[in-house]
């Protein structure tokens, strides 16, 4: 049975091509429900205004439905709480040139 961790980790290998980072590290990924074979996800975008918020998601969904056992997956973008910086990876804001706090 798929896991949240095997959710979250094929959801490492979508990445926003603006920025070049997977949407786990730059914090777009709000909550991940598994319900047995259904898999419902809650994520953002930085920008409710991206140019490339469709391909995100549907490659978001594509790479969830490529998981063993998934049956039914269900992306919700969400704007609320919009994203700020403080969401990334200490790996993104080391990678994006954030100083350390």
């Amino acid at each position: 049975m798929v896991t949240k961790k095997d959710v979250l980790k094929i959801l490492k290998s979508v990445v926003d091509p603006e920025i070049n980072i997977n949407i786990v590290d730059l914090g777009l990924i709000y909550n991940v429900d598994v319900n047995g074979s259904d898999v419902k996800i809650k994520m953002t975008l930085t920008t409710p205004h991206c140019p490339l918020s469709k391909m995100i998601v549907d490659d978001a969904k594509m790479k969830i439905k490529e998981l063993s056992g998934v049956k039914n997956t269900e992306v919700e973008l969400v704007f609320d709480p919009p994203w700020s910086p403080e969401r990334l990876s200490a790996e993104a804001k080391k990678k994006l040139g954030f100083k350390s706090a």
